[in-house]
């Protein structure tokens, strides 16, 4: 049986690094891991890794929560709550 690996894509993650902005991972003021989405002109994003959750899932969430930043105008802030 051959091995197939799970494909995840990341696309708002990937355009924003693809010259619109950043993302960053690390401790955020409290937050000790956290995924941070900053365009140029403001953040889109700021998560708090939930326990149990895998750094993919987060990263899942935070691609997510930049497509609800650009398409919704929905900021999520989980570290100044």
């Amino acid at each position: 049986m051959a091995h197939m690996e799970k494909v995840v894509k990341l696309e708002n993650i990937e355009y924003l690094t693809d010259g619109n902005g950043a993302i960053s991972l690390g401790r955020f003021g409290p937050a000790r891991c956290a995924a941070v989405a900053p365009d140029f002109d403001q953040g889109l994003a700021m998560l708090v890794r939930r326990p149990g959750e895998s750094l993919l899932e987060l990263l899942q969430r935070l691609d997510a929560a930049i497509e609800d930043a650009y398409e919704r105008d929905i900021y999520a802030d989980e570290i100044n709550t």
